[in-house]
């Protein structure tokens, strides 16, 4: 049997009909814990965190996660965020690392995608299509990291609350964020970190810096996802600004899961895209 693994953090959920599994990460406070799984309720994690002072963080899958995801496969695609912040791709490798020592004749490829979010579901999307289009486990495996690297990255966050209690930026920048109207944009580096880039003042300005960067990132149209937290009305204006400036763009707008969700906080909007046709 062919799967296809990855984690909560690519915003998807399982599909028995292609064999999709979704391993969750978890989001922590020293009150509550929250599993980035189906039943999560995003909204009520955003209120709560919002209003939160103490520290919060996430967890990446376990080991046993990965293996209880694999069972059954023959040949195995597990796909996880980067690895430059978080240890989902280390401990998928070491369950794939037990899974073949039990299993000798099955094949197991693990994908670190340098990425998170609509990158990462890119990166999903196209091992399925390459897959069920007749592609070998060894081409997919040695073509994949190619693939990756021409996909990008760009987001947009109107509060970097969450990052703040993290301990990912000060307190004292998260705060004049939050206080002065001011949008980051930024993009996953090449490595696999967040790198901010501009700030913006107000969402229209956002936008268009935006629009400005998917042309100075060649961007021709074709492929692009879209995951936005509680910010759908901007997302959608931001699509019809794309539309406008690349007519033959495909962008797929979806709401994010808890991890992406908690990083992105409520107003925020992540993109990721093909920069070549593929």
């Amino acid at each position: 049997m062919v799967k296809f693994v990855t984690d909560s953090s690519a915003d998807m959920s399982p599909d028995k009909s292609i064999n999709l599994e979704i391993v969750p990460l978890k989001i922590y406070t020293d009150e509550r814990d929250f599993v980035d799984d189906s039943s999560l309720d995003v909204h009520d994690m955003l209120m709560y965190l919002k209003n939160y002072k103490d520290r919060s963080y996430t967890s990446c899958p376990s080991t046993e996660s990965w293996l209880e995801a694999f069972e059954g496969g023959d040949e195995i695609y597990c796909i996880t965020l980067t690895s430059l912040i978080s240890g989902a791709y280390n401990s998928a490798c070491n369950a794939r690392d037990i899974y073949l020592e039990k299993h000798p004749d099955a094949k197991v490829c693990v994908i670190d995608t340098l990425s998170t979010g609509p990158e990462m579901r890119l990166t999903v999307e196209k091992v399925i299509e390459w897959r069920n289009a007749g592609k070998s486990f060894d081409e997919i495996s040695s073509q994949i990291q190619d693939y990756i690297h021409s996909t990008r990255l760009l987001f947009s966050f109107q509060s970097l609350h969450n990052f703040a209690q993290n301990g990912r930026v000060s307190k004292v920048v998260a705060s004049a964020v939050g206080m002065l109207n001011i949008r980051i944009l930024g993009t996953a580096s090449p490595e696999g970190t967040i790198q901010p880039m501009y700030k913006c003042r107000g969402d229209k300005s956002a936008n268009k810096k935006l629009i400005s960067e998917l042309e100075a990132i060649g961007y021709k149209g074709g492929r692009m996802n879209i995951c936005q937290i509680e910010a759908l009305p901007l997302a959608n204006a931001l699509v019809e600004e794309i539309k406008a400036a690349f007519p033959d763009a495909e962008p797929h707008v979806y709401p994010a899961h808890g991890l992406c969700s908690y990083y992105g906080e409520g107003g925020g909007i992540i993109l990721g895209l093909e920069t070549s046709n593929n």
